[in-house]
Parts: C-alpha cells; structure tokens; sequence
C-alpha cells in the first residue's frame, strides 16, 4: 500500500463525526481534569477508559489521547493562577508562571503555555509520524529472543520513575510482577496463585487494578486528611501575549519541544523531567537568566514546550515496539488490547489505516488543543474553586461505576477497594505505584516471551544471545543496571557524608 493509499485509508477511517467528537471530548475532559489540582492526567485517562469499551476502536483510542494530550496542557492553568500544577508535569511552570500572576500578569503567562504547548504537541504529533514507521519496519527482524530482551531492558525504565528510592521502586515492581502471574498457565493450564477461586483464573482484571492504584487512593487520601482548598483563583490582567513576544520564545519553544520528543521517546522517563531539562537549558543559554524564577515568559514557554513534546513521542515506542513509554500509555495500550489490538512492529503491516487514522487524529488534537484552550484559559480557572468534598465523592462513583462496567462483575469492583487500599499503604509510605503498573503489563509479556524462545531452543539459553539485536538490548540492559548501581553508591555517600552533621 502507497503512502497516498494509507493515508486515504486512514482518512476514511477518522473522518467521521463520531471520531471528531471523541476526540474534541477528550481534549476538553482532559483540559477541565488537568485544571482540577488533584486530578492528574493519569486518574483522567483511567476513569475515561471503561466508557470507551462500547465504542469502536478509532474514537476509543482518540477519546483517550484527547484526555492524554488536554491534561498535559490543563495542568498549567492551576499552576500559574494557585501555584498548585494540575499534574506532575506542570511543576516547572510554577517558577515563573505564578511570579507572573503575581504581578497581575497571569493572561500574557497562560497564553504563552498555551502557545508553546500547540507548538510543541504539533512537533511531537510529526516526530511521531516520521519516526514510528521506520521502528517498526526494523522491529519486524524481532523474534522472541529479540523481545524477551527488549522487554528486560524496558523493566530497567522503572528505576526512571521510582522517585527518590530505587529500594521502593524495586519493592513496586516486584508486588506487580508478582500480581502478574495470577490466573492460569499459558503453557500448561495450571492454576497459580488463584486460591481455588474461579473469579482469578483469569487474573486480575487491568482496569480494577489501574484505578484501584491511581484513583481510590486520591480518594482516601482526602477522607484521611480533608485539606482547605488551596489558593484561590485570581483575574488575568490585561496583558496577554504577542506575536512578538512568541517569535523571541520561538527558539526556546523549539529547543524544549525536541528535548520533550527526544526523552519522551525513551520509555520512563516522563514529562516532568523534560519540563525541568527544558527549563534548565532555557535559563543556562538566555541572557535574561537572573530573572528565571522571577516571572520570566521564556520560562513558562519552556517548561511547557517540554511537557508537550513528550504526549506524541511517547507514543513511538509503544506503536512501534507495543512498550508503553509511561504510565499513561501503560494505560491507553489497555485500551488496544480491549479492542482486540496489539501494538507493535505488525500493527503497521496489518492495520496500516488505523495507524495513519491516529496519526491524522493526533494533528488535529493539536488544533482542538488550541481552540479548547484558549476558552479554558478564561472559563475553567474557576474549576479549580470546586470544593473536594463534592468532587471526591464524584470521583468514586465514576470509579465503581467504571470497574463494573467492564465485565458486570462485582468481584472487579472487590479488586479494585483492595488495589485501593494497597496503593493508599504505597501512596503514605512514599513507594511510587507507577513501576507497580509497568511491571504488571510487562510481567506476562516478559515470561511469554522467555517460554516461547525457550520452546524455539529446546531450553537452550544460547537463544537469547543469538544476533546483534539481542547484544544490543543486553548492553543496554547492562548499561542502565550500571548507571543505576552507580547512582546509588553516590546517594549512599552523600547520605554518609551528611550524616556527622545531623
């Protein structure tokens, strides 16, 4: 099939009305959720996915990186007016966003987020589409040695989101491996860790286990400790931003908007780090550096331009290889697999018009993101004076109702409190329940893998070392577990270092 073939296709298949509404939804779910401090990108995009289970694929999946690209953008409108970001990603706009408001400058900051986050999603959205076809057409030489060992190095991406401990990281991911291999055997048809129960011979339901993590403990966390609201929102002023002023950003913009693409390519990493890496080059090379931290527009142009350019470019690895680059597309890959999809490499030979049809929906997002966000700019500032009292209750309901939905199975809501309760013992413990959940997606990917190449081999382990694919994966492997070893012998003497002075 030609290019202009494919891209007919693809058109023919998101050029409905239905798929143009999923996705102008889901950027304005996403926008309202991100403003909503409290509500993380994450929590939207698993409440929204038991809704999509009715729909067709195309506008399921479009619905979901709506909410996906529209919370990365809304966590900026909480961050600059109460100095509370909206989501982890949003935490670098503070520095110079809030200092703006503060100076009764709050429209010129939001607008310049909002003009540096269209950029920077249109150029993560094309970076996509240059870079996923040619991944996967090299991933089509993999077999499962090649992804066994692509999958090992992929686990190594939890020591990227563990937070300040890599100890409480590991701890996560091994409870989600561990959870992983609940149900039958693939292989032999045994029954493993289900306790006799019927109701987990199929493992543990992925939606009931997602929210239950991500949702119910932000749940309990307001009942345990029902904090005032914090901050109040305040007027735009009368400033906003100019062309003027968005062509001397220009650079900045672009600059932060590859960095985005090029750490959100590389699955674990995360906006957050991006926004801050943008951020940090932004003032290094700006003459006005002195001024960062005080109220500086390129400030806010960069960390925005940074957080944006990792929605499309994480999604490279996970179209292109089926690896989810974060804990959001751990979740949207659910989605695939709940309408009968696989992605990787042979998504691109047998679905090529879905594939083109997400890419064109992925641009269009960036328009919707655009008109949505001006309007959020002036209309959903006051969503953050929602009180969390009737906000949390409204959540829960979404919660139950979401879980159940998915099977008509009470026995997935039961899951889901448990799952509840073990992510609020993590969440007040500080152990990070992103590894948890990458984990428990890689875990059957890794073990099925590792089987099918031994069956291949007949138990020889010399399969998983049989060409220059599976070397690489294996030097990157080791190459991550030494840089992570290395990490942790200076945190130790640092801690060591401290401590005479405590």
């Amino acid at each position: 099939m030609s290019f202009l073939d494919s891209l007919a296709a693809g058109l023919s298949l998101v050029g409905t009305f239905e798929a143009f509404a999923s996705l102008f939804v889901g950027v304005l779910i996403g926008t309202i959720a991100g403003a909503i401090p409290g509500m993380s990108a994450t929590m939207a995009v698993a409440l929204t996915l038991p809704f999509t289970f009715a729909m067709e694929a195309v506008p399921a999946i479009l619905l979901l990186l709506g909410v996906y690209k529209g919370g990365i953008f809304g966590g900026c409108i909480p961050a600059i007016l109460i100095k509370t970001p909206g989501t982890p990603a949003s935490s670098a706009t503070v520095l110079d966003g809030y200092p703006m408001a503060e100076k009764g400058q709050a429209g010129k900051a939001l607008g310049m987020a909002l003009w540096a986050s269209c950029t920077a999603d249109l150029i993560s959205n094309l970076s996509l589409i240059l870079f996923a076809g040619w991944l996967a057409s090299f991933a089509l030489n993999f077999g499962p040695p090649e992804f066994f060992t692509l999958i090992l190095f992929s686990l190594t991406i939890i020591a990227g989101v563990s937070g300040n401990s890599l100890l409480k990281g590991a701890l996560s991911a091994m409870l989600g491996l561990l959870l992983a291999t609940v149900g039958l055997d693939l292989v032999y048809g045994t029954n493993r860790l289900t306790f006799g129960d019927p109701n987990l011979m199929g493992g543990l339901n992925f939606i009931a286990v997602l929210i239950g993590l991500f949702a119910i403990p932000e749940v309990m966390s307001m009942v345990w400790d029902p904090k005032p609201h914090e901050g109040k929102a305040r007027g735009l002023g009368r400033d906003s931003v100019t062309f003027g002023e968005y062509k001397q950003s220009f650079r900045t913009i672009v600059r932060g908007s590859f960095i985005g693409v090029f750490l959100g390519s590389i699955p674990g990493i995360g906006s957050a780090p991006a926004a801050f890496l943008s951020y940090s080059e932004a003032r290094r090379k700006s003459p006005n550096k002195a001024n960062f931290g005080k109220g500086e527009l390129e400030g806010v142009a960069a960390s925005e331009s940074g957080n944006n350019g990792v929605a499309g470019a994480t999604l490279i690895p996970l179209l292109a290889l089926g690896v989810p680059g974060d804990v959001i597309t751990a979740i949207i890959i659910g989605a695939f697999m709940i309408h009968g999809l696989q992605p990787g490499p042979m998504m691109f030979v047998l679905n090529t018009d879905l594939i083109y049809g997400l890419f064109i929906g992925l641009i269009v997002s960036s328009v919707f993101l655009f008109f949505i966000g001006s309007l959020a700019i002036r209309i959903f500032r006051y969503v953050a004076d929602i009180p969390r009292g009737v906000l949390f209750p409204g959540v829960l309901v979404l919660c139950i109702y979401g879980v159940f939905a998915v099977n008509n199975n009470i026995f997935d809501v039961g899951v889901m409190f448990v799952m509840g309760w073990v992510g609020y013992v993590m969440l007040r413990n500080g152990i990070p329940a992103a590894p948890f959940l990458i984990a428990f997606i890689l875990g059957p990917l890794l073990e099925n893998n590792f089987r099918q190449a031994m069956l291949m081999s007949g138990n020889s382990p010399e399969i998983l070392f049989r060409g220059p694919i599976t070397w690489f994966f294996w030097f990157l492997t080791l190459l991550t577990v030494a840089a992570i070893i290395r990490a942790g012998v200076r945190a130790t003497r640092s801690l060591r270092r401290k401590l005479p002075e405590v």
